[in-house]
C-alpha cells in the first residue's frame, strides 16, 4: 500500500487528482487543508484529514510522518510552506514529491507573480529530496487527459491544459514513483 498526502487538497486541482487516484486500490490517501469544510462529504467519511496550516512546521511534520509520497498543490507563501514540506521530509525519512508550480517561471524578466513557484521549485530541487516539479500551463475544465511534457531546458509549448490532464499524468507517478524522478516538467495541451 502507497501512503500518500495531499497538502492543499482542497483546490480545484488536488481534487481531480483525488479522482483520478480513487482508480488504483493500492492508494491510502490523507489530505491536508486548512479548513475541511472546503471537501467533498464524502472525502471526510472516506479518507483520513489533516486539518491544519502548511505554515506551521510542526503540523506538517506530524502529516508527513509514515507517507511514502507526497503532493504538494498549494498558492500563497510558498517559499515558507514549501521550506517547511521539504524540512519536514528530510526529518521524518519521506522521499519522494511531487509539486505544482508554474509555466513561465524560467522567463527572464520574471514576472513578479512567479516569483513563489520559482522559489518552491529552486528550494525543492536543491532538497535532496526525490522530486517530479509540473510546470502546467493555464487550467481548464475540459473533460479530457491530452498533454505534453517538455523538460526545464527545452521552451514551454503547447496550451492550456484541463485539470483532468494534470491529475491523471500525477497518478501515473504515483501509481509508478519511478516516473520522472527529479525531473521539472512542463505539462500542456498539444
Amino acid at each position: 500500500m502507497k501512503k500518500v498526502i495531499i497538502i492543499g487538497a482542497s483546490g480545484r486541482l488536488a481534487i481531480k487528482v483525488v479522482e483520478a487516484l480513487q482508480q488504483q486500490t493500492d492508494v491510502t490517501l490523507s489530505l491536508l487543508v486548512r479548513h475541511k469544510k472546503r471537501l467533498p462529504l464524502s472525502y471526510i467519511q472516506d479518507y483520513h484529514i489533516i486539518e491544519g496550516d502548511v505554515m506551521h512546521y510542526q503540523t506538517v511534520k506530524e502529516a508527513v510522518t509514515g507517507h511514502d509520497i507526497v503532493y504538494v498543490n498549494l498558492a500563497g507563501q510558498l517559499e515558507p510552506m514549501t521550506k517547511n514540506i521539504t524540512k519536514a521530509m528530510i526529518e521524518t525519512g519521506v522521499e519522494r514529491i511531487i509539486a505544482i508550480s508554474s509555466i513561465g517561471i524560467y522567463e527572464t524578466p520574471l514576472k513578479p507573480v512567479l516569483v513563489p513557484y520559482r522559489k518552491l521549485a529552486d528550494i525543492i530541487e536543491s532538497s535532496g529530496l526525490t522530486y517530479t516539479i509540473l510546470r502546467p500551463d493555464w487550467f481548464t475544465d475540459a473533460n479530457e487527459i491530452d498533454y505534453v511534457l517538455s523538460h526545464k531546458v527545452e521552451t514551454e509549448k503547447g496550451r492550456p491544459i484541463s485539470r483532468k490532464s494534470i491529475a491523471a499524468f500525477i497518478a501515473s507517478i504515483i501509481k509508478n514513483p519511478d516516473l520522472y524522478k527529479n525531473e521539472n516538467l512542463g505539462i500542456s495541451k498539444p
